[in-house]
């Protein structure tokens, strides 16, 4: 049976840009940095939170073709590497501000919804990543008109 989950992955173009985005402007850790040869191995995570980690990983597998490869990087600049994180604040308007003010790319303000208060922002490459000041328990999610559903829809892309 599966108790946790201990790690995920996240495609990135560069891996000390990553740290300094991820550590530098959103506060995360440096857990492992290692050089396997083929590969680095540089995972991330929340401060207090020591059994979660990211894979900050570069497109670059050595079984694929340089194209393939290539396509991978394209994907990832475009928001679509397949990835994404989502994180929780305690207050997600003061951690907004902070984080304009560092420079960090905002693609959706932080807005109200039934869960609580989420904002969007992105990685320097492109990567999609959602903030989120938790309102709570709640249940179901309230009737939404198409307009509505297109727009919750569209702030997670």
């Amino acid at each position: 049976m599966i108790t946790a989950l201990t790690l995920s992955q996240l495609y990135v173009l560069n891996q000390d840009e990553a740290l300094d985005f991820y550590v530098g402007k959103l506060g995360m850790e440096v857990r492992k940095d290692f050089d396997l040869g083929f590969m680095r191995w540089l995972t991330i995570g929340v401060p207090g939170q020591p059994d979660t980690e990211v894979l900050l990983e570069l497109p670059e597998r050595p079984y694929l073709d340089d194209a393939a490869n290539e396509q991978i990087r394209s994907m990832v600049t475009k928001g679509a590497g397949g990835g994404w994180l989502g994180f929780a604040t305690d207050d997600a308007q003061k951690l907004h501000d902070e984080l304009v003010a560092q420079g960090v790319e905002v693609v959706d303000p932080p807005t109200q919804r039934f869960y609580g208060t989420d904002f969007g922002i992105r990685d320097p490459f492109g990567n999609p990543i959602r903030i989120v000041q938790s309102a709570g328990e709640y249940g179901a999610p309230p009737s939404m008109n198409s307009d509505e559903s297109d727009a919750l829809r569209k702030s997670f892309n």
